[in-house]
């Protein structure tokens, strides 16, 4: 298996991305009540990596709470799955998450924090 670290093409991301780790909760939209906590492995102003315990869909939308280091305010977004790989069978997995809708206030946050760090 290839390792991520050894890709030599292009950038194709849009945003820069911070290998940070922070907390998350999350929340299958819309038929879960219940909140799990996550850990991020990176984010961007375009979505982040989660470790999270189980594995989900491609495609599932998450509600989502992001308590930014050094950013007063909870960031409230949804998230939807771009992918969802297993790297500890049936306990951890690397999820992939792409922000939808992210209103311009947490955007221009999450990019400040981003790009000072």
């Amino acid at each position: 298996m290839e390792n991520p670290g050894d890709y030599s093409g292009e950038e194709r991301r849009k945003f820069q991305r911070l290998d940070i780790d922070f907390v998350v909760s999350y929340k299958v939209k819309p038929k879960s009540e219940v909140c799990d906590l996550s850990q991020t492995k990176n984010v961007s102003q375009g979505g982040m990596l989660l470790t999270t315990n189980c594995q989900f869909e491609a495609g599932t939308f998450l509600d989502m709470i992001i308590k930014v280091p050094f950013v007063k305010q909870k960031i409230e977004v949804v998230g939807r799955v771009v992918v969802s790989k297993e790297v500890a069978r049936d306990l951890l997995y690397e999820t992939r998450i792409e922000f939808i809708g992210l209103d311009e206030e947490a955007f221009r946050q999450l990019g400040d924090f981003v790009n000072e760090n």
